[in-house]
């Protein structure tokens, strides 16, 4: 017995010392969004700009912002990527799965603006109980039109240099909520309210990156206001995947967002 448990003295000293810690249990997702090659890329239009023209076209003509795709690395722009667990009858994450960190997080403003006459950012995520904040840095007055399921229902004028907030901290949303400026009826924008961490959306190249997702198996869904989920109806459950490692560099995900 004393033999035997020398033995094991010894191969627990043995892989502490060799470095054989165990796998992360908090992994790093780094991906790429990119519009399929052989495809032609889709033209940005100049959009029909017919109210307050001195001040919309001060910088020139506004380019249709609903599919953007970079020519030079065809990474596309303003796609939603997000996580769920594995089981699509799982509508939430359990304790466990969410990094300890986040605990500490504080709720945050989430910025909306509107210097010229298009809305900044175009796609934005919040969490639950962020509150949402609307500019008008602009010299004409604007209009924000938002209908939704959880976070009520607005029509309000927000005049020059002013800003409105919404009254009520942001609730989970199982779906994308549109918002419009009335006044100008070519600017629409995007919200998405998540109850978890890891979400993210594409940059101007189509990189995303969610931090401190937990190990293990889980699904990603991939969104974009021009044709929903990646894989359509299926695709709202979005696709599996393994998570594992400090850093995961997921291989480029194919997404046609061709207008419909």
């Amino acid at each position: 017995m004393r033999l035997l448990s020398c033995v094991l003295c010894c191969a627990l000293v043995t892989t502490i010392a060799r470095g054989d810690d165990p796998k992360p249990a908090w992994t790093t997702i780094k991906g790429r969004v990119m519009f399929p090659e052989g495809k032609e890329i889709p033209k940005r239009a100049e959009l029909n700009v017919n109210q307050d023209k001195q001040h919309c076209l001060g910088k020139g003509a506004i380019l249709d912002e609903s599919v953007i795709v970079n020519p030079k690395n065809r990474g596309v722009k303003n796609v939603v990527v997000f996580l769920r667990p594995l089981d699509p009858k799982d509508k939430e994450f359990k304790p466990a799965e969410i990094h300890p960190a986040d605990a500490k997080r504080k709720p945050q403003e989430v910025a909306i603006d509107q210097p010229c006459c298009m809305f900044v950012s175009r796609v934005t995520v919040a969490r639950v109980g962020d509150t949402l904040v609307v500019k008008n840095p602009s010299p004409v007055a604007h209009n924000f039109f938002w209908a939704s399921e959880k976070n009520g229902d607005f029509n309000v004028n927000i005049p020059v240099g002013q800003t409105w907030t919404m009254p009520n901290a942001l609730a989970a949303e199982s779906r994308t909520v549109q918002y419009k400026c009335t006044i100008h009826p070519w600017m629409t924008g995007y919200v998405r309210v998540f109850d978890h961490p890891y979400y993210a959306v594409t940059d101007a190249d189509g990189n995303f990156e969610i931090q401190s997702a937990p190990a293990g198996q889980f699904r990603i869904v991939f969104w974009h206001e021009a044709v929903g989920t990646r894989g359509g109806a299926e695709g709202r459950f979005g696709e599996p995947i393994q998570i594992a490692g400090g850093t995961m560099e997921m291989k480029a995900t194919d997404f046609d967002v061709s207008p419909r």
